[in-house]
């Protein structure tokens, strides 16, 4: 059986209080609780992972993409599901909004506050971003 993976980004911007990164909420009563991800899907059949990331930042956030560097990947200690993670800045007009059904919730969040937000099996994304921007 083939694991779950998933590939996505992690836009940042830098706002008036500080770095914020790009996060959804997935939608659903059932998720109401639940922690928040970084934009990322499934690559569609012959679609490479960076391509994916971009593909599912715009669908989920509306947000485009642009100049992408990994981030590496991490794997969910519970399901065993692999994410790949691509980091770059967001574009300056950046509005995003909930475009998928996907998600009820899409916005730039402080760093610090991405952290506790984070899936924590994602948290490891917004410690590579710091490292890579310092």
């Amino acid at each position: 059986m083939a694991r779950k993976f998933s590939s996505g980004t992690l836009l940042y911007r830098h706002g008036e209080s500080g770095l914020e990164v790009l996060l959804v909420h997935p939608s659903g009563i059932y998720n109401r609780g639940k922690p928040w991800s970084i934009p990322k899907g499934v690559p569609d059949p012959g679609e490479v992972d960076i391509d994916a990331a971009r593909r599912e930042t715009r669908e989920e956030t509306g947000v485009i993409a642009g100049d992408l560097v990994p981030l590496g990947d991490t794997t969910y200690k519970k399901s065993g599901k692999r994410i790949v993670c691509f980091a770059g800045p967001a574009p300056t007009e950046a509005a995003p909004t909930c475009a998928s059904w996907e998600v009820d919730r899409a916005e730039f969040v402080l760093l610090a506050e991405a952290e506790t937000l984070l899936h924590p099996d994602q948290r490891v994304f917004v410690t590579r971003l710091h490292d890579l921007l310092d």
